[in-house]
């Protein structure tokens, strides 16, 4: 029988056991914290035929080994795709990253589609093992599959009908060397397409531009600012255009913000190169819902209304909804990614209207806001997300309107288990104490 290790024991590294199960193999699960050690799997290297890697285990003593001893390192992506093209499974693949927004136009894709009738799952970094969707849900039409970076580093055969890098800002320099690394990683996801897929790319980021000619195949450009004649889809007049028709107005779609004009350009895209209707794609856009944690206009308090943007796990995240929200209270901080933080505090200068710190980086944010003069006494830096909410309870008056979003800017890791988790304790937070 065929060996296999799989080291990491979240949801891609336990779905690719079950898969790899599946495919006849006798797995040994490696995870220093709840499974075999890895120094005990070090041990078993010399009889295994293939290494599955989680995205997000670092790469420590025991992959180094596996590369030594020429074992092929692969990750659940790959190996749900090799057991869909071995098994001849029909469906198409819809493949989607970017630094921001990946997670609302993946979710959007999917229902679009099973809204217009189709059978589409969202798979990936959204939560679910790419390739346990697929042995399980065989006969769907559409696998919409959200990558990271991180699951774009070690793909070998995997290919898109359509894939798409929404933007490209900075972010994980804990992870890459440089930039540089970092956003050419994310180009990946374009890699061993055929002539009739699709390649989307915002021609409004430079750093994708840049890399355009790693994609050889059929590229769409897209864009909010319509920049050149070969530009497929674009905003013009509170309105979005898809090859010169007018899709839908902005104001009456129900996704808000500079950012989902972006998110939608590629959702409108993604349909028009499947033929879906517009009239079936704009009706979609004015009635869907935005997704929690992700400028959620989740709670009222007299004239003080808070929002749950836990998302915002970048600079650029914050930014869009800082614009979204104009002259907010802002709730930041978090994991410390070792960026430069400059940008950041001119970005709270130019739109807060107080700041409230939190997480490991909280000094950090507050030297680089002292540097650029900003008052001292809009600056709180509190710790935990708890301390703020209880100090704003005890100094707003509910007659005054307000915004108070939470947008951290960066990671949850150095709190929370992830941004989920740290949405919901802020939003239980916020009704606990604003009753």
């Amino acid at each position: 029988m065929k060996k296999a290790m799989v080291f990491g024991a979240g949801v891609s590294g336990v779905g690719a056991e079950k898969t790899l199960q599946t495919m006849g193999y006798e797995v040994i699960l490696v995870d220093d914290k709840c499974a075999m050690k890895s120094e005990e799997g070090i041990k078993l290297l010399d009889d295994i035929d293939i290494f599955i890697k989680s995205p997000g285990v670092p790469y420590t003593e025991l992959v180094k080994k596996v590369k030594e001893k020429d074992i092929e390192v692969i990750d659940d992506v790959e190996l749900g795709y090799r057991y869909k093209r071995d098994n001849k499974i029909s469906g198409k693949i819809i493949a989607i990253t970017g630094t921001n927004g990946k997670t609302t136009t993946t979710t959007k894709i999917c229902e679009l589609l099973n809204y217009v009738g189709y059978t589409a799952k969202v798979c990936g970094n959204i939560g679910f093992s790419f390739s346990q969707t697929i042995v399980n849900n065989p006969k769907l039409d559409f696998y919409v599959v959200e990558l990271s970076s991180y699951q774009l580093e070690n793909l070998k055969d995997f290919k898109a009908d359509i894939s798409m890098v929404i933007n490209l800002t900075p972010d994980h320099l804990t992870r890459y060397k440089n930039l540089d690394e970092y956003y050419t990683t994310k180009f990946n996801i374009g890699m061993n397409q055929g002539e009739n897929d699709y390649f989307i790319l915002n021609n409004n980021c430079e750093e994708s531009l840049r890399r355009a000619d790693l994609i050889r195949r059929r590229k769409v450009f897209v864009g909010v600012e319509k920049i050149s004649e070969g530009q497929e889809a674009w905003c013009e007049n509170g309105k979005l255009y898809y090859k010169g028709e007018e899709v839908l107005e902005n104001d009456l779609a129900s996704l808000k913000g500079r950012h989902n004009l972006e998110n939608m350009l590629f959702i409108i895209t993604t349909g028009k190169l499947l033929g879906l209707s517009t009239e079936k794609i704009r009706k979609f856009l004015y009635n869907t819902n935005s997704l929690e944690h992700r400028m959620e206009d989740f709670y009222k308090y007299g004239e003080i209304l808070f929002i749950n943007d836990s998302k915002g796990t970048n600079i650029d995240s914050t930014k869009y909804a800082i614009e979204a929200y104009k002259n907010p209270i802002l709730i930041c901080g978090g994991s410390d990614k070792k960026l430069d933080l400059a940008p950041f505090a001119k970005l709270i200068f130019e739109n807060a209207k107080e700041v409230y710190l939190i997480g490991e980086i909280a000094n950090k944010i507050q030297d680089e806001l002292e540097k650029i003069n900003f008052p001292s006494e809009r600056i709180f830096n509190l710790k935990t997300l708890e301390n703020v909410i209880s100090t704003l309870k005890n100094k707003m008056d509910k007659k005054e309107k307000n915004i108070v979003l939470f947008s951290p800017g960066t990671a949850s890791f150095d709190q929370f288990k992830n941004f989920e988790e740290r949405g919901r304790i802020f939003k239980e937070l916020v009704k606990k104490y604003f009753k």
